[in-house]
């Protein structure tokens, strides 16, 4: 079964349970300040598992895509990928765990034909003091779905010390691992926060490989989450069933489930091979990158083959002086970035995202970097993004036909932004050549950690060419230094990152509110001034100040500027009404709503009107209607509460595209 085949049939079994299949959103959360991107498939579904009313009913499913820029420096090893596909289903007050459990058995063992003899299964344990039971409900029905296979499945009760007993096919863990709510474990979260156990799903590829006795754990016992490598979590069923109050933990009135699901994890699973890059959706890209190297991809476990620059011939590992060695475990590991790194490029790209020095932008390019980078190691010397891109549109515009209708752009940015690097790269080679031209100057022959730092943040130059060429001219590298000022950097870089999204629309504070609405009506304002190519191309919300990018070629004049302040103030001391209707798209498309980002939207969106929701929008304060869009809100519910606005900045992003900061006083 193709991962294809797999997103359809996942999709066609809960249709058949009555869920309504919705697209997936965009990469780029939609008016959400605390997160750049879509980091699950729960994400965009947030308000609806807190109370607010789907436009699609009670039972939805969707394969959402998912991008995760902290696990950047994670990508190297079997499993871990920065881009991801989440399948979901959810319940938003409608079945619990008597139907979810058995429907998930059904697809796995069914549907899938996953062996029921190689799955396990984790639930909670329960947490006294706080008055929360163990989920003995949700153990005891995996355990008789295991009987109804002919399978005895025993329940482990403390795993991660006494490991896994013969016949133990279920595990209680604490909270740590078995527990889901915003805040995370039940002792950090707020009064007033819903959360609920959950049931994770594990697929064993096998004691037989060993995996175990060769990883960091081999002193301590085998377990389905000791990540020794054995074992992957293929999904993850959340029962939404609690409310923390003053008194404690009661039961939710609107109790939901939230599955997720790894596509690609149950993909490795189906291929019985723990190396998620081996599923067929990479399967052209390593084509491609092994007819450029000449060398072969290769899973776990490696050889000890050494491969030398000169001719990129096999030999076995020695030290040959004036030669680059490179190890079978280092081409796999630059294999899996160029794959992980290129595809997630390719999807950011295509919701909108162009290689920058800033937010989103600023990843996409450092993706691509890092991916030219190991293009480097593996001695590609030409342009090679592009062409793996290409692999990978080709591959997934069935599902995401946007994909392709972006192709040549996609391509394009891939091309223009490698083709930077590599400028950047040979100035970084000049600035190296600089630093060692005076020997003398340098302490007993070795380039100082903070040289060599400077070199990776200013000039792109990898830290790997800085230790080959410094090898080759006898030098040495302060690699202890270089670790230390890139530690330094990094808390430096999270602590600002920290301040920028402290706050935000997550909180519903006042402030937010009104932020979020002048949104709205500066997003119209800008239309009027500068005409309907200026679309929204994203934008980010605190407390203390919006920040709007859109489409526009050119900066804006003072008196362009001027004219947009005018009307945002004017439509606010016209003091509109607010407010929203769920709507059919579209209807809402008659009536002149705006979408953001070009997104696919669902049958039934909801939509915000500044002014009477009957009549068609005109970004006049003089019309009864200012603005109208496709949002998931929340909003004032009158503008006259949101104060003067101001714009404070007007400034490029990328190529095309202009940001507004402003603030409400």
């Amino acid at each position: 079964m193709s991962t294809s085949e797999l997103r359809k049939k996942y999709l066609e079994f809960f249709a058949q349970k009555g869920h309504v299949v919705i697209p997936s959103s965009s990469l780029i959360p939609e008016n959400d300040p605390t997160t750049l991107f879509t980091g699950s498939g729960m994400q965009p579904m947030v308000p609806y598992l807190l109370g607010q009313k789907h436009p699609q009913g009670t039972r939805i499913t969707d394969s959402q895509k998912c991008f995760r820029s902290q696990d950047i420096e994670e990508v190297g090893d079997n499993r871990h990928t920065t881009f991801f596909e989440m399948l979901g289903n959810w319940s938003l007050g409608d079945y619990f765990k008597q139907e979810q459990i058995p429907w998930m058995w059904e697809f796995l063992t069914t549907e899938v034909g996953l062996d029921p003899n190689r799955l396990y299964f984790t639930c909670f344990k329960g947490n006294e003091e706080l008055g929360i039971p163990r989920d003995t409900e949700a153990a005891e029905l995996w355990q008789k779905l295991y009987k109804e296979k002919n399978i005895d499945a025993g329940i482990g009760e403390d795993p991660e010390k006494d490991g896994m007993k013969p016949g133990e096919r279920i595990f209680y863990y604490s909270e740590k691992k078995n527990w889901w709510s915003r805040s995370g474990v039940p002792g950090n979260m707020p009064v007033g926060e819903p959360g609920g156990p959950d049931t994770e799903m594990f697929w064993d590829f096998g004691v037989e490989l060993g995996l175990h006795e060769t990883s960091e754990w081999k002193d301590s016992p085998c377990h389905v989450n000791c990540d020794c490598g054995r074992f992957m979590e293929i999904g993850n069923n959340v029962f939404m069933e609690y409310q923390k109050t003053e008194n404690g933990f009661e039961k939710l009135q609107q109790q939901n489930v939230d599955f997720g699901g790894g596509l690609e994890r149950i993909a490795a699973a189906l291929n019985g091979n723990p190396d998620v890059f081996r599923i067929d959706v990479f399967e052209d890209a390593i084509f491609l990158l092994e007819e450029k190297t000449k060398l072969r991809y290769q899973s776990e476990p490696f050889t000890a083959e050494y491969v030398f620059s000169s001719g990129n011939k096999l030999e076995t590992e020695k030290i040959q002086d004036g030669t680059y060695p490179i190890s079978q475990k280092e081409i796999t590991y630059a294999f899996r970035v160029i794959l992980d790194h290129i595809r997630a490029a390719t999807f950011l790209i295509s919701d909108g995202v162009l290689p920058g020095n800033k937010d989103q932008g600023y990843f996409v390019r450092r993706l691509i970097r890092r991916a030219v980078r190991f293009g480097l190691k593996l001695r590609i010397k030409e342009n090679f993004t592009s062409f793996v891109a290409d692999c990978f549109i080709n591959y997934y515009s069935s599902a995401y036909a946007n994909l392709n209708e972006k192709r040549i752009d996609i391509l394009n940015e891939l091309e223009k932004e490698e083709k930077k690097f590599r400028n950047t790269l040979e100035q970084g080679l000049k600035k190296f050549e600089s630093i060692i031209k005076d020997k003398n100057a340098l302490d007993d022959n070795v380039i100082d950690g903070v040289q060599a730092f400077d070199l990776v943040q200013s000039y792109g130059f990898p830290i790997e060419l800085t230790l080959e060429l410094a090898n080759e001219r006898a030098l040495k590298v302060d690699l202890q230094g270089f670790e230390n000022e890139k530690n330094r950097h990094q808390e430096l870089s999270r602590q600002a990152s920290e301040q920028k999204f402290k706050g935000g629309l997550a909180d519903h504070s006042e402030m937010s509110l009104k932020y979020h609405t002048a949104t709205h009506l500066l997003h119209a304002a800008v239309q009027k001034v500068l005409g309907p190519h200026a679309v929204q191309k994203g934008s980010n919300i605190t407390p203390e100040r919006l920040r709007f990018d859109f489409a526009h070629g050119e900066k804006m004049t003072p008196e362009q500027i001027a004219a947009v302040e005018e009307l945002v103030n004017a439509a606010i001391e016209r003091d509109y009404p607010v407010g929203f209707e769920i709507l059919p798209l579209e209807e809402a498309r008659k009536r002149g709503a705006m979408g953001l980002f070009g997104d696919k939207y669902e049958d039934m969106v909801k939509v915000y009107s500044v002014g009477d929701p009957k009549e068609l929008p005109v970004a006049d304060p003089k019309a009864p209607t200012f603005s109208r869009e496709l949002c998931g809100g929340p909003h004032v519910e009158h503008t006259g509460v949101i104060g003067k606005f101001k714009i404070v900045k007007e400034e490029a992003v990328s190529a095309g595209v202009r940001r507004i900061k402003a603030v409400v006083e």
